[in-house]
């Protein structure tokens, strides 16, 4: 009975001894112990993923959006932006995003005309909550966390000079063209619409849609801002008590032998005819101290001659008057004007000079044609609907600088401006304006 009893406490102690010495199902206890924080973790750990991925593809977004907006660059480049980032999946107002796009964004250094656009959302919580997040925000009372992205873009402005600017609601316009070669800048301050040929002008610009003109095209342009209307101010008073008109008919009077100009005129100070200037003859106007000639309630009618400047002159030639009669307020006739503008004085680079006032009576339906034109400086004809249709080369004794501002303007056939590169010597600041380079992110 002892020796089966001491067998069975030895056969306990012999189990007892084995299970305190096995460490089998240790780990599990361990596991069960760590499982918590374990999970918490790898929750923490995916939601830090989707936070990234999700802000990276914010970005993007917003990158590309502004991109666009900047590239658009009219009144509906925020839908264009909105449009951008819907392709990356981010619609305005739906999942919880809100997208926000500017045009007045401040530019890096100086300015407020960059393109932003910020993209924003909330995302739900999930296993991060196991170890004690709850987010920076709150969607539909649950904790949130809140991501965005934010972009700006500009445009790198380059101011250009243009030979050829219209002013006017209808814009530059051809019509065929097949020979134009306008070797110099064209803008118009509302559209431009080029059928069959692009002018052959390296820059084409317009502040509303260029359609096909110049070799490079812009839309969206800054309109240019006239600093020429106000030259109006340095017109002298008419002193006018009358106006003679050419005659129309048989038995009507003969201009005064005043206004009637052959062979060589010697100019200077301030010239002023009322009523119409007729050349009777080749004349030759030479004003070496500069000349403004002062046309009022008349046309400068050329009848098929020649009217030039010696070398050394400066002369201005300026259209006046009011709108109550049938006036032309122009240079017409077949025959040249080849003469350059002053280099210095109050009419400093400008050739011939319309009124801004005057309405009717400006349009010119053969410009550079009938007369032709050899002009060095600025041709202001700010309400004139003109027909262009010749060439237009430098004065005899000009520099290689024309300008040509008018309200608006129809190029037919040969229609050419030869290049210009000397209009600082002559005396001219040409008009420019600023074409916005490719858009280019920014922040």
């Amino acid at each position: 009975m002892i020796n089966e009893d001491l067998l069975a406490f030895c056969s306990i102690f012999n189990h007892m001894r084995r299970l305190h010495s096995d460490e089998r199902g240790a780990v599990n206890v361990v596991m069960g112990l760590l499982l918590i924080p374990l999970l918490g973790a790898l929750g923490i750990g995916f939601e830090i993923s989707n936070w990234f991925l999700t802000a990276r593809g914010m970005q993007n977004a917003a990158d590309s959006a502004v991109l666009a907006a900047a590239t658009n660059g009219g009144s509906n480049y925020d839908v264009e932006a909105k449009a951008v980032a819907a392709r990356y999946g981010f619609v305005s107002g739906v999942n919880n995003i809100s997208i926000a796009v500017s045009n007045t964004a401040a530019c890096p250094g100086s300015g407020n005309n960059c393109y932003s656009v910020t993209i924003s959302g909330l995302l739900p919580l999930y296993l991060s909550q196991v170890v004690g997040y709850r987010g920076d925000a709150t969607l539909s009372g649950t904790p949130a966390k809140q991501l965005g992205a934010t972009a700006v873009a500009g445009h790198p402005n380059s101011p250009t000079d243009f030979c050829l600017v219209a002013l006017g609601p209808n814009g530059i316009r051809t019509n065929g063209a097949p020979k134009a070669n306008m070797q110099c800048n064209t803008m118009s301050n509302a559209n431009s619409t080029c059928n069959g040929h692009d002018l052959g002008a390296p820059v084409g610009a317009a502040h509303g849609t260029n359609n096909g003109c110049g070799i490079r095209q812009y839309s969206n342009v800054p309109a240019f801002v006239d600093p020429y209307a106000a030259w109006a101010g340095k017109i002298p008073t008419n002193p006018c008590a009358s106006y003679p008109q050419e005659p129309a008919k048989k038995k009507d009077p003969a201009l005064p032998a005043s206004n009637q100009w052959s062979g060589l005129q010697s100019l200077s100070g301030t010239v002023i005819v009322c009523g119409d200037l007729q050349l009777t003859g080749d004349v030759t106007v030479d004003a070496p101290a500069n000349a403004l000639l002062v046309i009022e309630d008349g046309q400068l009618d050329t009848n098929g001659y020649t009217f030039a400047s010696t070398k050394g002159s400066g002369l201005t030639v300026v259209f006046s008057g009011d709108n109550s009669g049938s006036y032309t307020h122009a240079p017409t006739g077949g025959g040249t004007l080849n003469f350059a503008a002053p280099t210095s004085g109050t009419w400093s680079g400008v050739a011939i000079y319309q009124d801004p006032k005057l309405t009717s009576g400006v349009d010119i339906s053969a410009a550079g044609n009938a007369p032709a034109w050899d002009i060095t400086g600025l041709v202001y004809l700010p309400n004139s609907s003109v027909t262009f249709s010749g060439a237009v080369n430098k004065a005899g004794f000009g520099k290689s600088c024309f300008v040509l501002v008018v309200k608006d303007i129809t190029v037919n056939g040969t229609g050419m401006i030869l290049p210009n590169g000397e209009c600082v010597p002559a005396g001219l600041a040409m008009p420019s304006t600023t074409i916005p380079g490719r858009a280019t992110l920014v922040l």
